[in-house]
């Protein structure tokens, strides 16, 4: 989630990847003594799973045939976890190793690299090509005034509901405006049986992003206020730390977060397996709904958009998160590096998830997405969720916060000590301002 925030979140992280085909042979010289085009091959980061790759070989094969001069090796590092394949990277990043591409899952990450001077900036590539970023992309991560990456693909936050299990319970797909009370609700009336063969009425993921997703949809930034202090002074830091607890401890309608860090659990197995009826998650998900043969099910999937904190609340506020793809500061091939990035993130055809980039005919791109298994969709749903015009992200933040990423962590390990230790969430919101503060100060 991605995703996302999302913004961030979330997102989040990755680059594209697929295996380049072919061999390349060198252009012939052109005529009136122009040298050949140099043979580059550029070497591309990512955490693509077997869905992603597929999708990454599909548009490296095209940007190969129309760049016969350069090759790109597609590198998963750690296929279908973004968070694992971020530190690895950092690894990498430090060993010399040759890095021309690098795919993010979210902003915060982007930036933190960016600041740690590993990114090159794209200003110089964007002149020479006449783009302007704000009116190409969605969302163009900036740091001191430049840009450091070109949003790949962006991700909605949304709520994936087995529809079957709706039906069983007699439930309608929830409307843009339900809330989190809402929300609670609904899981229990799709909890159902015991033990092993338990389905629980909801997921929650061990990321930040689940610690408090009202910071992520109806905050301009999940972290920090425009003033530059910490967000987690926020209320919703309670009610919502307390709405997580009394799913798990009172009405048992949500898998434990004990259970899912201990096990290591993954999301998309919990929802697929039919071991939990609801998922938040982001809108990559709909690619993987499509694929049967990676993720077998056969119950309709259904689509809600994200509940908002309280009646009161804006409507339609939803974190818009995604992916975005930078060029590593230390290679030798940037311009051609460039030239893969423009490539992957405006050529639509082989894309399954909605695109970074404003240009793209993103309702197309999802019915080619599912059209093979449309039957395990509720269509009218999912349309509403992704193309719902009321459906928004916050205002852009003009907080720029490279250090985001320790703020993360300060969630999570403060949400952690919430619900694993027992203490009050008046408690753990206490220490996590404390802890914010002192990153910040550290940051001034």
């Amino acid at each position: 989630m991605k995703k996302t925030s999302a913004i961030l979140m979330s997102s989040v992280l990755v680059l594209l990847a697929g295996c380049g085909a072919g061999n390349e042979a060198a252009s012939p010289a052109g005529t009136g003594g122009s040298a050949a085009p140099q043979n580059v091959t550029l070497k591309y980061y990512n955490w693509d799973n077997d869905v992603m790759a597929s999708t990454t070989k599909s548009l490296i094969d095209k940007f190969q045939a129309e760049n016969p001069n350069i090759k790109v090796e597609s590198i998963s590092l750690v296929p279908g976890n973004s968070v694992e394949t971020l530190k690895k990277l950092d690894v990498t990043m430090s060993s010399g190793e040759q890095i021309d591409v690098v795919l993010f899952p979210s902003i915060d990450e982007t930036l933190a690299r960016a600041a740690q001077g590993v990114l090159a900036p794209m200003d110089e590539w964007y002149t020479k090509n006449n783009i302007n970023a704000e009116e190409e992309y969605y969302v163009n991560p900036k740091y001191k005034g430049k840009y450091y990456a070109t949003m790949y693909q962006r991700s909605n936050w949304l709520v994936l509901l087995n529809q079957n299990a709706l039906d069983e319970a007699g439930l309608k797909v929830p409307e843009l405006g339900w809330t989190w009370d809402d929300f609670r609700e609904y899981a229990k009336k799709l909890t159902k049986g015991e033990g092993n063969n338990k389905r629980y009425g909801a997921y929650f993921h061990n990321w930040g992003d689940y610690a408090n997703p009202i910071l992520f949809n109806e905050r301009q930034n999940p972290f920090l206020k425009e003033d530059g202090t910490t967000q987690f002074s926020d209320p919703s830091m309670i009610s919502f730390f307390n709405l997580r607890r009394a799913m798990e401890k009172e009405d048992k309608s949500a898998k434990t977060h004990a259970d899912i860090v201990g096990a290591k659990l993954a999301y998309r197995t919990e929802f697929f397996n039919e071991k939990a009826a609801m998922l938040v998650t982001g809108s990559w998900m709909v690619a993987d709904s499509a694929d049967t043969t990676k993720y077998p099910h056969n119950f309709k999937v259904a689509f809600a958009p994200v509940p908002r904190s309280s009646a009161d609340a804006e409507l339609g506020l939803t974190s818009i998160g995604g992916q975005y793809a930078s060029i590593a500061n230390s290679s030798k091939h940037k311009e051609e590096a460039y030239k893969f990035i423009r490539f992957i993130t405006t050529d639509t055809a082989a894309k399954k998830e909605l695109s970074g980039w404003k240009k793209a005919d993103d309702k197309k791109t999802i019915e080619t997405t599912i059209a093979a298994n449309k039957q395990l969709f509720n269509t009218d749903s999912l349309d509403k969720a992704l193309f719902d015009k009321r459906i928004h992200a916050p205002a852009p933040s003009e907080v720029v916060a490279p250090y985001a990423p320790q703020l993360k962590k300060v969630l999570e390990d403060g949400f952690g000590k919430f619900i694993l230790d027992n203490i009050s969430a008046e408690e753990a919101q206490k220490t996590m301002v404390d802890q914010a503060n002192k990153i910040i100060k550290e940051n001034k």
